[in-house]
């Protein structure tokens, strides 16, 4: 692959993982002033859980069968996925359990009850 397309795929990559973690320390610091947690804690456990959630679904999206629901028919038709199809979901399977990973390692380090160090 060129270069230029990796430093463009690397970009978006870091802008979604900067979206989705001002989305969860946000809600962790509403659910932090909403509650009598701190805002450490409920920021962790939203990025445990979002990055959880993301691992699962990657993992689900990764053992996705050979066939696909056919949408020329109504019914129950299936077709063969093509390999396009394939490799579409094996890519996003990667992409979210390396999203959900990397959102969990960060929940871990901003976790106040583990001591990394």
């Amino acid at each position: 692959m060129r270069p230029d397309v990796l430093v463009a795929a690397g970009r978006r990559f870091l802008v979604l993982l900067a979206g989705i973690s001002a989305v969860v320390v946000v809600a962790g610091l509403v659910l932090a002033a909403l509650g009598t947690a701190s805002p450490d804690r409920t920021i962790s456990l939203g990025f445990y859980g979002v990055g959880s959630f993301l691992v699962i679904g990657g993992f689900l999206l990764g053992n996705r069968g050979p066939y696909r629901g056919s949408s020329e028919s109504f019914g129950r038709s299936l077709r063969r996925a093509t390999p396009e199809d394939s490799r579409e979901s094996i890519n996003m399977a990667v992409l979210l359990s390396v999203l959900g990973l990397l959102l969990v390692a960060i929940g871990a380090i901003i976790d106040s009850r583990l001591e990394l160090i």
